[in-house]
Parts: C-alpha cells; sequence; structure tokens
C-alpha cells in the first residue's frame, strides 16, 4: 500500500497544475504604442494606422492562439497521465472491495461469526476462549478499516474525476475564446486592409502620393545592422526569373505578404525617392551608409517622406499591389544607383550582411 499513498498525494498536484493552467484570464489584445516614427493618434487613427494597428493585434491574437494551443497540448499528456492515476484508483478500489470479500470469508472460516454465547459453551479452556475473541476483535477491527478505507477511496476518486473534468471544460472554453478573437481581428484586418489598398489605387492612379503616415511603432533596437524588409513573408519571384509581367527580367527579390503588412527599412539610410504611378506603384527607394540603394514598391501606403533619415527596422510603409502587380507582395530590389536596372541579386546581397531569408 505504500506505492497507493504516493500515487495519492501525486494526484493532487497534478491536477492543481492543470486547473491553474487553463483558468488563466484571456489578456487583453495589446494596442501599438507610441514609438520613434510618430506620436499616437488615440481614437481618431487613419486607415493606415488602423491597418498597422490591426495588424499586430492579429499577429499577437496569434501568438496567443498557438500558446494556448500548445499548452493544450501538453495538458492533454497531462491529463492522459492524470487519467492513468485514476485508472489506478478505481483498480485499488476493486481490490479493497475484494479484501473485504476475503476478511468476510476468513472470519467465517475462524468462527469469527460465531454467536460468543456458542463459543462459551465450546471452549474447553479459559484461554481458548479469550484466543477466541482476541481473533474476533481483530477481524472486526480489519473489516471496519477496510470499509473505511474503501468509503474514503471512493469518495477522492469521485472529486479527482470531478476536477478533471471541470479542468477539460476550462481548457476548451479558453481555446474557443482565444480562437474567436483571433477570428475576429482577421476579419476586421481583412476588411481595412482592401479599404485602405482602394485608397492606395486612387493615388496611384492620380500619380500623387499622400502624405506620409506616421504610424505608431514600438521603439526597437536592433541588435544587427540589417534586416529583412518584412518580419514574416514567404519568397516567391526571385531575381533574374522571367515571365510575362516583366519586359526582360525580374529585377528584384518578392516577398510573398497581406496587404497592409509593415515594410521596414533593411538599414540605416536617407529617403532619395518616393513616387506613385507607374509599374511599381507606390514606391520608396532609400540609399544607405555604404552607397548601395533599396527599393520598396508595389507598396499600399507611406510611411517616411523625401530627405527623411531612416534607422534599421524602421517603419518606411505598408505593403500593397498597386502598380503592375498581379496580388499582395512587396518588391525589394538592392541598386548601385537609385534608377532601374541597376539592380544586385538581393539574396547574396543580404547574406553577405548577415540576413538569410528563409
Amino acid at each position: 500500500m505504500r506505492s497507493y499513498r504516493r500515487r495519492r498525494q501525486v494526484l493532487p498536484a497534478l491536477l492543481c497544475a492543470l486547473v491553474l493552467l487553463v483558468a488563466r484570464p484571456a489578456d487583453a489584445v495589446g494596442k501599438a504604442t507610441p514609438g520613434r516614427n510618430g506620436t499616437g493618434s488615440g481614437g481618431d487613427l487613419g486607415l493606415s494606422a488602423q491597418v498597422a494597428q490591426l495588424y499586430e493585434d492579429a499577429a499577437k491574437a496569434t501568438e496567443r492562439y498557438e500558446a494556448g494551443r500548445q499548452r493544450a497540448e501538453g495538458q492533454r499528456a497531462r491529463a492522459q497521465r492524470i487519467e492513468t492515476l485514476l485508472d489506478r484508483e478505481r483498480r485499488e478500489i476493486g481490490g479493497l472491495r475484494e479484501d473485504l470479500g476475503r476478511i468476510a470469508r476468513a472470519q467465517y472460516r475462524t468462527s469469527g461469526g460465531m454467536p460468543l454465547t456458542a463459543q462459551i459453551v465450546l471452549a474447553t479452556s479459559p484461554e481458548q476462549l479469550m484466543r477466541g475473541q482476541h481473533v474476533f476483535s481483530q477481524t472486526n477491527l480489519a473489516v471496519g478499516n477496510a470499509i473505511e478505507k474503501s468509503r474514503r477511496a471512493e469518495t477522492r476518486l469521485a472529486k479527482d474525476e470531478a476536477r478533471a473534468e471541470a479542468a477539460w471544460q476550462n481548457l476548451e472554453k479558453r481555446n474557443a475564446e482565444l480562437a474567436e478573437l483571433k477570428r475576429g481581428v482577421e476579419q476586421k484586418l481583412e476588411e481595412a486592409r482592401w479599404q485602405l489598398q482602394g485608397q492606395a489605387e486612387a493615388s496611384v492612379a492620380a500619380g500623387s502620393c499622400p502624405g506620409a503616415v506616421r504610424l505608431d511603432q514600438k521603439q526597437k533596437e536592433f541588435t544587427s545592422a540589417w534586416v529583412p524588409p518584412v518580419k514574416s513573408y514567404e519568397l516567391s519571384a526571385g531575381f533574374g526569373s522571367g515571365g510575362r509581367r516583366w519586359t526582360k527580367r525580374h529585377t528584384g527579390q518578392d516577398f510573398a505578404v497581406p496587404i497592409g503588412t509593415p515594410v521596414r527599412a533593411v538599414g540605416d539610410g536617407r529617403v532619395v525617392k518616393v513616387a506613385c504611378g507607374g509599374a511599381f506603384g507606390m514606391e520608396v527607394v532609400v540609399r544607405h551608409t555604404d552607397g548601395y540603394y533599396t527599393q520598396y514598391a508595389h507598396l499600399a501606403s507611406l510611411a517616411v517622406d523625401q530627405g527623411e533619415q531612416v534607422d534599421t527596422g524602421q517603419w518606411i510603409g505598408q505593403s500593397g499591389t498597386t502598380g503592375n502587380s498581379t496580388g499582395p507582395h512587396l518588391h525589394f530590389e538592392v541598386r548601385i544607383t537609385a534608377e532601374l536596372g541597376s539592380g544586385v541579386d538581393p539574396v547574396p546581397w543580404l547574406t553577405k550582411r548577415g540576413v538569410e531569408l528563409g
């Protein structure tokens, strides 16, 4: 029974840990805080800023959802171990009941159930009578202890099963709340993205760039001098690839990202060109301190003005699908001059600067 007592101590601890993990209240969706690109504008946000904020909210909601899902996997494994312990409790209760049966049968065989009068009459000596009474008392004590032990085990089992079920219900409720939060933010974001794209297309059609929208960005100091132009992406058309969309060869590297994705300066530099119209739609060109130029094209909004100094990782706009574009993406070029036709392959250029694209 020593191992049984150890399991009694371990089981409640596991159940408590499970309940505490799943009972955490849902965190509120984070809000963008003022940063180096400008000051927050409160509730009266422009569409570009709304998309940027919703983009961050969606990313945070997704992170919380994935974290909840990963916790659920861990809790599922713990719950399975708890269920194994519950099964052991059930088997041990069955064993206790079998013990009661054996004690009762033994009591009958050793005359433990014989009436006291009969034992007095049949006893051949006072010593035999005392031994019979001692056995009778010990047997009754064993039966009473076994019954009480079985009753406590059944009560504990019922409580443990109820707590395990409540923990699972809390877990499912938490995951459902996170999934609903994620869906709601993503729906709002998708609607705002296409509104932003519509405004951008109108500006490109008119050939006139709107003023820079100073997007709120958390202050962040990058440990490296160079970063990718977008945080999360899939590489699509590469440098030098052919296709009907280009008169010759593709002059840059495309990053497939949703409309409204914040676009970052890959390194320190100065904005030498902001333009709207033509094949590149809304675009920004930055001259870096090492003399190279980078271009960011097909944008849906601008966060910088021409002549402005930018830091590594600073948001300079939002991705879109303006100009000669068949879908949302960032067209990124590295050039020797500010003009088209002087491009080099961006992937090895970034690799040499410590930026590995995946």
